[in-house]
């Protein structure tokens, strides 16, 4: 594994461990354990399982820096650096109980990330780009990666932090052709060939069949991801003793694939196929197996999640709540609502009612029932419309002057919606 030599295996004592795999533009829809019923995913259902699942969470940014900057920082997208980020980073919080934090990542942009540099270790995973579909999934550029992680999760003992990031979803599909394949039905064209990743808007009169076999393409992609889960839930399960660890299966956002006729990055619209994200909480010891939320949770959660498993209390304000009373069933809630900061100053606010995104004009979404924000009701619900922008003003600013750890509740009709 490159890199990894140059760390002396089992310097560390027994002890808690935390281990955090973001898989990047990973589809939630596209997941049997989030009710996708057309694509296998045992092996994530498996770990989705054996651990505790959040339904309704939320990146606070589709941008990877700013992503980053919930995750790392406690920092909500919308806030200004400030000049206490440096000590109250996740590796400076950790390193003050000498445990060391590990980036693991095949991503130029996040291990050159500025919170990237207070990283214990930083091991820059290279690995070119093949040039056509791989003959099996250990030949694929997430199998190398999950190899990577495997191999530290085997040889390292505790207390530590290794955090991957891997390019996932967004790095050319390399999926065997039969994962694609398996996903044609009889008189289906065949998807498209090649491993360029799509990034396109499509035209109001797209054909069908062109759309079909990118989520076909797309569908062998998530097959061979769930391949790679298997062989590191396994490495999980075969721990030695003395080995508490906490592990965390997320994407830092989603991949459009036709809900508004954009496929891929584009315009990086915020629809709840870019920003509603898988978050899988899996523990050594079985808490909370088989169990799920429907809290709605951010990003920022993570780092205080994080640092509440090494038992380390944060100096300065965050947005982030600890997701582990939730966990333990101490609490059903975190937040009432979602605030999301996308390009050119779009805006979205998620409640367990209403999804709002503010771009050139507001667009409006029941919840739960409009999973994926196709009817626009906005024209309809003046009034949920006028409050929700409101709330979107009054809590952008208070992010903006850190003030957003206790925001004023939403009223009735925004969070329960109409009777």
């Amino acid at each position: 594994m490159p890199g990894l030599n140059a760390r002396p295996h089992g310097r560390y004592n027994h002890g808690m461990n935390a281990i955090v795999m973001v898989i990047d533009r990973l589809h939630v829809g596209y997941l049997g354990a989030y009710g996708n019923t057309w694509i296998q995913t045992p092996a994530i259902d498996r770990l989705a399982a054996e651990g505790f699942v959040f339904d309704q969470a939320f990146v606070e940014s589709p941008d990877l820096e700013r992503f980053y900057a919930a995750c790392w920082l406690g920092r909500h997208a919308m806030s200004w650096p400030r000049s206490s980020d440096a000590a109250s980073s996740l590796p400076a919080l950790l390193a003050t109980r000498s445990v060391p934090a590990i980036l693991l990542t095949d991503d130029d942009r996040v291990a050159k990330a500025a919170e990237a540099a207070s990283f214990h270790e930083v091991v820059r995973l290279d690995l070119p780009d093949g040039h056509g579909s791989a003959e099996s999934v250990e030949q694929t550029r997430l199998a190398r990666c999950f190899a990577a992680a495997v191999e530290f999760v085997e040889c390292a003992r505790g207390p530590y932090l290794l955090w991957c990031h891997f390019r996932g979803l967004s790095a050319p599909w390399d999926a065997p052709r039969a994962f694609c394949l398996a996903y044609r039905d009889e008189g289906d064209p065949d998807p498209p060939e090649g491993t360029s990743v799509p990034n396109r808007v499509l035209p109001p009169d797209y054909d069908p069949d062109e759309l079909l076999g990118v989520s076909q393409a797309y569908a062998g992609q998530v097959s061979a991801l769930d391949a790679c889960v298997e062989v590191f839930r396994e490495s999980l399960r075969g721990l030695p003793a003395g080995h508490e660890t906490m592990a965390m299966l997320a994407s830092a956002r989603g991949f459009p694939l036709g809900e508004h006729r954009r496929v891929g990055v584009c315009d990086e619209c915020l629809y709840s196929e870019l920003v509603h994200i898988p978050l899988i909480v899996w523990f050594s010891g079985g808490l909370a197996a088989a169990d799920r939320s429907q809290a709605i949770v951010h990003t920022s959660d993570l780092w205080r999640t994080a640092i509440d498993w090494f038992d380390i209390q944060p100096s300065s304000s965050s947005p982030g709540q600890t997701l582990l009373p939730v966990i333990r069933g101490d609490r059903e809630t975190v937040r009432d609502r979602a605030v999301i900061s996308g390009r050119d100053r779009e805006r979205a606010i998620v409640t367990p009612a209403w999804y709002l995104r503010a771009a050139a004009s507001a667009e409006l979404y029941l919840r739960p029932d409009d999973r994926w924000e196709a009817n626009d009701v906005a024209d309809r619900c003046p009034q949920v419309v006028e409050g929700l922008l409101e709330v979107l003003s009054q809590d952008e600013q208070a992010i903006q002057n850190s003030q957003i750890s206790s925001p004023q509740p939403l009223d009735p009709l925004l969070s329960s919606g109409l009777e």
